[in-house]
């Protein structure tokens, strides 16, 4: 039962009817201090008194029932399902149904708003401008996920998971930079925010890169790419939702069928069924060229500031601010080693205050680690480029795959010295041990103010 919230619930009402506590306690037969009690959480009416507080405040008896009620722990997750024209995103979507159904879940699906406008006669080429329809769109996309999202809140289930046919980082690969900022503008928000407000995205990538036997445009009425055109926008959804902390790309190395195995293992394994794996493996490298980083579509900046909390031995948990040029969003993680290459993790999004309120339980033995990140999107695999402040000469490469035994294919361009997987000395913990902090140049604010 939650006192807390139902005390503010009668304080609320207490004060709204201009009573003061002494008044109600004289109305109830009851001390200040059992109101006072009520009020702040540390204990509960019973029902008689419950009776005198509703006539009182002039409410049903069942609606102060209802605001006693223990609300249940939901844990509503909102993944995107994205991809490149004809890459199964249809089929896709049926078996995460099945799947997750089976094991619990609720699964909503918010539609794809193209598949809903185009056909119905609303469409670039319709519109006054490209920019007049992306404008519509976006409206349409985020309306619903905004109703979905309070359609969940209310529903009897302790697992719901929300998939997005198409997030809102697709819309940048129809838009140029211009039309892309102004929707930015027009809309109040940033690209970090509306990236990283889903929690996972997944990315099918088209047929048209390897399985051209079967691109097809028959069965999507709103799609006209080519195979060509498909491959173009194919790329152009990978660099838009780059940068995101948990993007996967499934590719087409395996038959249709074992693709779709793969979405699936990937999404179980973000969403802890059975637990929350991380498989990752990481190298030291030359430092890289950073001009030719920031040049790159498929690759996307982004500043980390990681401090680590008191924790036992068995248990790593830390905050992480994470974003560019003043906008972040706040993470707290949780992990446990199971081997070298493999770890269970589980990580919750956090407010700003909740971040700063954490903040106070840092472990002060531990430097806080500052690192700019580089996530690039190379060879359907999903890099990430650690530069720390303090290193002049090298850096860290790491990348996250869905099995021990995945092949990696670095990009050409990066300088591989070794791989430090199994080198406690280059995790980030051990390293917040060893930096000074004078040494530490780059501060990420704590606040946005």
């Amino acid at each position: 039962m939650d006192n807390i919230k139902f005390g503010n619930y009668i304080t609320d009402l207490r004060k709204s009817n201009g009573l003061t506590q002494r008044y109600v306690a004289y109305e109830l037969k009851v001390t200040d201090k059992a109101v006072s009690k009520w009020e702040n959480g540390k204990s509960r009416p019973n029902i008689d008194e419950l009776e005198k507080l509703a006539n009182l405040y002039d409410v049903s008896i069942n609606e102060l029932l209802e605001n006693m009620k223990e609300e249940k722990d939901v844990k509503i997750t909102k993944i995107v399902l994205t991809g490149g024209p004809c890459a199964g995103k249809t089929t896709a979507l049926n078996w995460i149904n099945n799947y997750f159904s089976d094991r619990g879940y609720t699964v909503l699906f918010v539609p794809e708003t193209a598949t809903e406008l185009i056909p119905n006669g609303v469409a670039p080429k319709t519109c006054k401008s490209n920019y007049d329809y992306q404008f519509i769109q976006v409206t349409l996309q985020k309306t619903k996920e905004m109703l979905f999202e309070r359609a969940a809140k209310g529903m009897d289930n302790e697992k719901i998971l929300i998939v997005c046919d198409r997030g809102m980082l697709d819309n940048k690969a129809y838009m140029d930079d211009n039309e892309f900022k102004k929707i930015l503008k027009d809309f109040n928000t940033t690209e970090v925010k509306e990236r990283d407000s889903y929690d996972a995205v997944f990315h099918l990538v088209t047929a048209a890169k390897g399985k051209e036997e079967f691109y097809t445009l028959e069965n999507n009425n709103a799609r006209t790419e080519t195979v060509e055109r498909a491959r173009d926008i194919d790329d152009k959804i990978i660099y838009s939702w780059t940068g995101h902390p948990h993007f996967r790309i499934i590719d087409n190395s395996t038959e249709f069928e074992g693709k779709l195995e793969r979405l699936l293992k990937e999404i179980a394994s973000f969403l802890g069924e059975p637990e929350p794996y991380e498989i990752e493996r990481k190298y030291l490298i030359c430092y890289p060229d950073i001009k030719k980083l920031e040049s790159m579509p498929n690759c996307t900046k982004v500043e980390i500031a990681q401090t680590y909390l008191k924790s036992n031995d068995d248990i790593e948990r830390r905050v992480r601010a994470r974003g560019i040029d003043g906008d972040y969003v706040y993470y707290l993680t949780e992990k446990r080693k199971v081997n070298n290459m493999k770890r269970v993790e589980t990580e919750k999004r956090l407010t700003e205050n909740e971040y700063l309120k954490l903040l106070m339980d840092a472990d002060t033995s531990l430097h806080t680690i500052h690192k700019t990140r580089y996530c690039l999107s190379e060879n359907n695999q999903y890099f990430e480029l650690d530069i720390y402040p303090e290193w002049k000469n090298q850096a860290i490469m790491e990348v996250e795959l869905s099995s021990e035994d995945e092949k990696i294919t670095p990009p050409e361009f990066i300088d591989i010295i070794k791989e430090v997987t199994e080198d406690d000395s280059y995790k980030n913990y051990n390293m917040a041990k060893e930096m000074p902090k004078q040494l530490v140049k780059k501060r990420i604010p704590t606040s946005r103010k």
